[in-house]
Formats: C-alpha cells, structure tokens, sequence
C-alpha cells in the first residue's frame, strides 16, 4: 500500500555539488536550513550575509550592490528604537552605532562579490512575494525592522516582474561569473501573516517566475539553471501537520532533514556522499560524552577520531573541526 505522494526527480548528469564546489545560498530562512546542512557535512559554504531575505527584489539588491561596489552611506541607514538599521538587510545585523552598521554592512557586500566569483553554485531560495515600501523614500525594504506599519505600502509582485528580477540577477552574476550554477527553489515556509489566500497566490507567482524563465533558457539551451521543488515536497509528500513546528508553519527539524535528504541524493555526487558518511561519524564523535574521560577506552576512541580527521584534512584541506 502506498500512503504517500512522491515527486519524481531525477539526480542530475553534471553540475553536481562535490567537495571541490563552493555553494553561496542566498534567500529566505530555508536556504539557512540547506545551508546549515551543507556546513556540518563540512563543504565549502556561504550564506545570506545580508541575513534571511524573503523575497527576489532584496536578493537582487544584495547582488547588484555587491557586484557594481556601491557601498552604503549614512543616507542608507534609518534610526529606530534606539539602534541603526538598513533596510535591505535583517535586523540580526542592526547596531546601535550607525559606523559599526556601515562597516559591516559594506565589509559583507565585499565578501559577496568574492564569494560569487568563486562559486560553483548559488542557491536561491525564494519565500515571498509581497514586497513592502517605504513612503517616505518610495525604497523597497527587506526588513521593515518594526517600524510602524503606516509608513510602508505592501503590493504583491507580478509574475513577470520577478521574473525580470531573476533575469536580472543571472546576467549580473553570470557577467562576474560565466561557469556559476544557479538552483532556485521556493521556500516552504507558509506566510500566514500575508493571509492563506495570499500567501497561495504569493507562492504561486514566485513559481510561475521561475519556471518562466527556465523555459526561456531551455529555449536558449542555455542548461546552467535549475529548480529544486522543495515547496512542492513539503506540501505534496509531507502533507500532515506531524511535520510542522509548534507555529504550524514552519518545517520542523523531521521535514528539514526529509527534504535536506532529497536534495542530497539529487544534487551531491556519488562520491561526495561517501565522504559526508565519513564527516558524519567524525562529527558524532566530537559531539560523544564519556562516561569517564579518563578510560583507556576513551583514549583509544579518541586516538582514533584523530586518526580520522587527519587524514580526511589530508584530502580536503578546507575542512575543520572544533
């Protein structure tokens, strides 16, 4: 008997993520998840140095600045219960002083551009498409960092304006970086605070966008583009409230690992996973606690952990372990 709806995907022939690959994940709170995951199995990772941005316009804004150089000034920043804050940036990097914003928020957009140029593969991750506004500059915001409600116009982003935002993005990241991989996927988070109708019709645009523009690069056969459907995993083979978290919109750390594991098997070499086997019991084995340090047993399992991490550092000179 089959009690579940599975997607049928098919693992790619190239552009796979190996341990040579450098990924850069870009977008809303899931590609964090992906991200994490990435980073325990020991890859070479960057993610969302501007923090989670929810919709496309924040991503490509990120982006544009990074690649053209345009640093932020004291007209880019906003004072608002008591500390500083951007508006294209999350409020984790807000600051009570405005020259220690700046730094940092000109010191990230820096490092994006390297870390573009060097990538192998971004991950984009798109959550919403509802955008707000602020009144008093006509600037779209990625945070509206609590300030009053009144201030800001909200609109819902047509399917052809994301996908000219994507556009967009390609062409800025492919003229730094011709050889990129580019993976979109739709968050699957729901946005209950826009309205359930809304934040279907929110999702439903963002996927639109999409596959819109994949088509027209298929059309090109240009093939450095992908979709990874972990909305559509989420709502069609988790489809049961035992794979939320307690706010019943996010997925819970079950439903993470599940995608995390489809994305894997689909987008990691062969190779790759053999090595992450070997990270995994490395990473089990710094997080064990004895139940006396001092055992010889102990010492031994420890020798051999050592033995472990040397020689797999001796492979892969990026790695580390704490």
């Amino acid at each position: 008997m089959n009690l579940q709806t599975k997607i049928s995907l098919k693992k790619s022939s190239s552009h796979l993520i190996d341990y040579s690959s450098k990924v850069f994940l870009v977008g809303s709170c899931f590609s964090e998840n992906i991200g994490d995951k990435l980073a325990y199995f020991k890859f070479q990772t960057e993610q969302n140095p501007f923090g989670i941005l929810f919709h496309p316009l924040a991503i490509k804004t990120l982006i544009s600045r990074a690649i053209s150089k345009e640093h932020y000034t004291d007209a880019d920043v906003v004072f608002h219960n008591e500390q500083w804050h951007g508006f294209d940036a999350h409020s984790k990097l807000s600051n009570v002083s405005k020259e220690q914003l700046l730094q940092t928020l000109n010191t990230r957009l820096k490092e994006t551009y390297n870390d573009l140029k060097s990538a192998s593969h971004l991950v984009i991750t798109l959550g919403t498409a509802w955008v707000y506004r602020y009144n008093e500059t006509n600037q779209v915001v990625a945070n509206c960092h609590k300030i009053p409600q009144k201030q800001f116009s909200k609109s819902l982003l047509s399917v052809q304006e994301i996908c000219e935002v994507l556009k967009s993005i390609e062409a800025q990241v492919r003229g730094l970086n011709e050889e990129i991989s580019i993976i979109y996927t739709v968050s699957p988070v729901r946005h209950l605070k826009d309205g359930f109708v809304e934040n279907n019709r929110s999702k439903a645009h963002l996927t639109s966008a999409i596959h819109q523009l994949l088509e027209e690069k298929a059309s090109l056969k240009q093939s450095n583009s992908f979709y990874f459907p972990s909305y559509e995993i989420m709502m069609d083979e988790l489809r049961d409230y035992r794979f939320y978290a307690e706010d019943m919109v996010h997925p819970n750390a079950l439903a993470v690992q599940y995608i995390w594991n489809t994305f894997a098997s689909n987008w990691i070499s062969n190779e790759a996973l053999k090595t992450m086997d070997v990270v995994d019991g490395i990473q089990k084995g710094l997080q064990h606690r004895p139940f006396n340090e001092k055992s010889e047993a102990h010492q031994k399992f420890l020798q051999q952990l050592d033995s472990k991490i040397a020689e797999i550092q001796d492979r892969f000179r990026h790695m580390t372990f704490k």
